[in-house]
Parts: structure tokens; C-alpha cells; sequence
């Protein structure tokens, strides 16, 4: 008698598997390993452009003052939403190390991009038991979105992580990750009232630490719950873990969490961009959309289908009304879909479907890497890249190091654009915020100042009140600057003729 292969194996043993299938799975983990790796190799530069100065700043006064920082960019004793629990942990590193600002934001990289990297393992875990998975997952995340770049934190773009994981959106991101892995387990197994404590708790550290990736956690958290089967007969539970987070929410004394219900009236006009090149920013996510559909087909409260609805009705309202800082919810929309299709080749199609929607998933992500293949250069620099690489490379700000010989911690400066946005990273303060502030009263007015400074047409004297009224001892412009008059003194010079002035008293 002939006997089969199966059963010439000795009991125990497992089928060897197929050299190709090995290496199918091998290759999306070797290629997350890489983006992982270039991500610790980013935040070893640690690039700067856009907020960075912002929460240098705010670990500069926590560092300062715990208990009592005041605003984090000019001198006025105001709450800032940018005091949270997540900032004031690193503020108190930096003042019990005596390790600079800077050095506690990379620290604060690694721990952020750990906590991304193992949160969308563990919720990928919750939709597919495949090995590859997870790994084809972070591929998705950070290169379905288009060919035009998109730089925004809570928005995981390989270029947008790149410059934006030092900061508190991208820990709430992870947090949010593993916020939705531990709710899925809690809808599928019996689950005392800790844990649903437990997750208020969490969910209410998520909005602290960034208001909108918040928004993007609490739509998929609801996802979770609708999608939940059989329907959890968990009222009870549930409402707890959210009135134990509303009271967290309540009580944070650094600021007043409920009032920025009312305070974001100056957002809109920021966040248009976001609903502009729509098509060329986010294009890739369509892939994910496509596989949305046999997976809402095949379940009408599959969890990703039910997200991606709530999250692009929020986007879509947002832009219907004017009311567009509620594009910060694309993730919402957009996080389900780039998992969709990154679950779609290990799904339960026919095999001859897998097929083509790994091949199809292959050359979105090399298109999406092609079009991020610029965050190189915060690595190598862009001198060092090709050219048609480094054209898409975005670059990073100088620094204001060259002031701090000078420049004391709480000295006020007078600036304007770029420069008050990185200033204050160095301990000093601007006449008016580089980035709105909420609870800042006088705002309109400092801006009106600084620009009336700056205008050529102004009288010496109105300088000298404004210099007078807000404290100010530097004057950051260019070099013989028509606006200079004989009460500044030149004491150093920095790049693009820039010139820091002293006041002369």
C-alpha cells in the first residue's frame, strides 16, 4: 500500500512549510523592521519643523515650575491644553535629570513609537490571526496616503512620523492603539468592573494628551462597541468607564478641558488645509476603501467598516459646515481603510483574490514610499540623497542656538513668524504666540503689536511704548533693518542676515 506523505511523517512532526510561503511573510516583517529603524534613526536627529518648538517650550516651564508653569510661549500666567499628563511626567524628567528638553523629547520618541508599534500589533491581533499581519499593517499605516505629502500630527505618514513623534500626538496614538486592542478583549470575555474603570481612565489620558487623535480614539472605540457580537449586555459597565474618564477629564487642574468646546473658533481658517489637494494627499487610502466593501458586505457591523463610516461622516460634516478642524478625524477615516488593506491578502478570499490584492497592495506601497522617500534626508541630510529624492524631501528649521549666549531663560524677545515659533524652545518668551492660545486673553492684541512693530511706517516712539509694555529686551530682525532704531544695540548675527538686537534702556 501506498502511503500518503502526511502520513509518513512521525506523529508530531509538522508539515514542513513551502519555502515561498516562509519568505512571504519574512518580506512585509523585514520591510516594517526597516521603517521602524529609520524612525529611530529620525529620532536621533530629531528633525525640527512645525510644533517642535511648541512643546520644547512647554517642557522648558514645567521644568521651571511643576505645579505652576504658566503659558508656555509668552509671559502671562494662563492654563495651556498643552500642560498634559503626558507633559508634565516629561517636564519632571527633565527637572529631577537636569537633562536638556530636547534630549527628553527623543526619550519621549522612543517610548511614543513603542507604544505605536506594539498598539497596532495588538489591535491588528484583534481582526486577523495571520503572522504577517501586523507587519503589513505598519507598512499600511504610514505609506497608504498619497503622492502629495502630508505633514500633521495624529496623521502617521511615515513623513508626518517623522516629524511629529516626539510629541504628545503620537503617544496618544499608541495609547489609542492599545485602547482599542483592550476594549475588543473586554467586549469578547468576561470582564470585571476594573477594567472597564480602567479603560475610562485611559480614554480620558488620550483626550488630555491630544484633544483630536482623542476624537479619533473615541470614534473607534464606538466602533468596537457597535461592531461588538453578540451585542455586550454592558450598559452599566461602560457608563462607568465613562463617567470615571469625564471625571478625570473634570478635575485635571493644569487647564479646563470642557472649555475648548468654545475656545476654537481661530481653528477653522488652520485647518482648511487639510480638505485641500485632497485627492493627491490621500489617494492610496482608496485601496483600503475598495477592500472595506467585501468586509462590510460579509459583516454590516465589521468593525474597520463601521469606523471608516463614523470617521468620514465626521470629516465630511466638518467640511459641509466650515467647521474644518474636524479633518483632524481623518485618521478616523483613514486608519480603517489602510488596515483593510493590509488585511485583505491574508483574508478569507480565494486564494487567486489574496493574489491580486497583494500585488495591488504592493504597488500602492511602493508608490506611497516613492512619494515619502524624502524623510531620508532628516537621516543622511539632502545634500546626500539623489536629486529626485531630495526634491521630495522637506526641510528641516534651523535652530536659535545662536541667541543663548545672550538670551537668558524668561527673557522676553520680540519676533514674528517662524522665529516665535522656536524661540520660546530655549527658555525665553515672545510678544505674541507663534501658535494659538486658547486661554491666552490678550492674544489679538499681542499680534496687532507685533505686527505694528515690524511696519515700516511706524514711529520710533509707538516701538518704544510696545518694546516697554511687554518687558522686551531683544529684538530679532535683519541686519540694518529700515525698522532699527539708535536704542538697539547688534550683539549677534545668525543666518539669512539675521541680527539679535539688545534694547538699550
Amino acid at each position: 500500500m501506498r502511503v500518503a506523505p502526511s502520513e509518513a511523517r512521525p506523529a508530531g512532526r509538522a508539515a514542513p512549510r513551502p519555502p515561498a510561503a516562509a519568505k512571504r511573510r519574512v518580506v512585509p516583517w523585514a520591510a516594517a523592521a526597516l521603517v521602524l529603524v529609520l524612525l529611530l534613526l529620525v529620532i536621533v536627529r530629531l528633525p525640527w519643523a512645525g510644533d517642535l518648538g511648541m512643546h520644547a517650550a512647554t517642557l522648558q516651564r514645567l521644568r521651571r515650575d511643576l505645579t505652576h508653569p504658566g503659558n508656555p510661549l509668552v509671559d502671562a500666567d494662563t492654563p495651556s491644553p498643552y500642560y498634559s499628563p503626558w507633559t508634565v511626567l516629561l517636564g519632571a524628567v527633565a527637572r529631577l535629570s537636569g537633562w536638556s528638553v530636547f534630549v527628553v523629547l527623543r526619550l519621549a520618541a522612543l517610548v511614543s513609537l513603542t507604544l505605536l508599534a506594539t498598539g497596532v500589533r495588538r489591535y491588528v491581533r484583534t481582526l486577523s490571526a495571520h503572522r504577517a499581519a501586523p507587519a503589513l499593517a505598519v507598512l499600511s499605516l504610514v505609506l497608504l496616503w498619497g503622492t502629495v505629502l502630508i505633514n500633521w500630527s495624529g496623521f502617521p505618514s511615515l513623513n508626518s512620523l517623522a516629524l511629529t513623534v516626539a510629541y504628545p500626538s503620537a503617544f496618544a496614538l499608541g495609547l489609542a492603539f492599545h485602547c482599542w486592542a483592550r476594549l475588543s478583549r473586554a467586549l469578547r470575555e468576561p470582564s470585571g468592573w476594573g477594567v472597564w474603570v480602567g479603560l475610562g481612565l485611559l480614554w480620558a489620558l488620550i483626550l488630555l494628551c491630544h484633544q483630536f487623535t482623542g476624537v479619533v480614539a473615541t470614534l473607534g472605540a464606538l466602533a468596537t462597541v457597535i461592531a461588538a457580537r453578540p451585542a455586550p449586555p454592558l450598559p452599566a459597565r461602560l457608563a462607568a468607564g465613562a463617567a470615571a474618564g469625564l471625571l478625570v477629564l473634570w478635575l485635571w487642574p493644569y487647564y479646563d478641558f470642557f472649555a475648548l468646546f468654545s475656545a476654537g473658533g481661530d481653528l477653522e481658517s488652520v485647518h482648511r488645509a487639510l480638505y485641500e489637494h485632497f485627492a493627491g494627499r490621500y489617494w492610496l487610502a482608496l485601496l483600503g476603501v475598495a477592500a472595506l466593501v467585501p468586509r462590510w458586505r460579509r459583516d454590516h457591523r465589521d468593525p474597520l467598516a463601521v469606523f471608516f463610516a463614523l470617521g468620514a461622516l465626521v470629516c465630511a460634516a466638518g467640511f459641509a459646515s466650515g467647521h474644518y478642524s474636524w479633518g483632524r478625524a481623518l485618521p478616523a477615516a483613514l486608519i480603517p481603510a489602510q488596515l483593510a488593506a493590509a488585511l485583505a491578502p491574508v483574508g478569507p478570499a480565494t486564494r487567486a483574490m489574496r493574489v491580486r490584492w497583494a500585488w495591488a497592495l504592493a504597488a500602492a506601497l511602493a508608490a506611497g514610499a516613492w512619494a515619502q522617500s524624502g524623510v531620508l534626508g532628516y537621516v543622511v541630510g539632502r545634500a546626500a540623497l539623489p536629486a529626485p529624492v531630495a526634491a521630495r524631501a522637506t526641510p528641516a528649521w534651523a535652530g536659535y542656538q545662536w541667541i543663548t549666549a545672550h538670551v537668558r531663560y524668561g527673557d522676553v524677545v520680540m519676533a514674528r513668524d517662524e522665529p516665535s515659533r522656536m524661540i520660546p524652545a530655549y527658555g525665553p518668551y515672545t510678544v505674541a504666540a507663534g501658535y494659538p492660545q486658547f486661554f491666552l486673553p490678550d492674544e489679538s492684541r499681542r499680534e496687532r503689536a507685533v505686527k505694528l512693530y515690524y511696519t515700516r511706517r511706524t514711529p520710533p516712539g509707538v516701538r518704544r511704548d510696545i518694546l516697554r509694555r511687554y518687558g522686551v529686551r531683544w529684538v530679532l530682525d535683519a541686519a540694518a533693518g529700515p525698522e532699527q532704531g539708535p536704542r538697539l544695540r547688534p550683539v549677534s548675527h545668525g543666518p539669512d542676515h539675521q541680527v539679535l538686537y539688545a534694547v538699550m534702556p
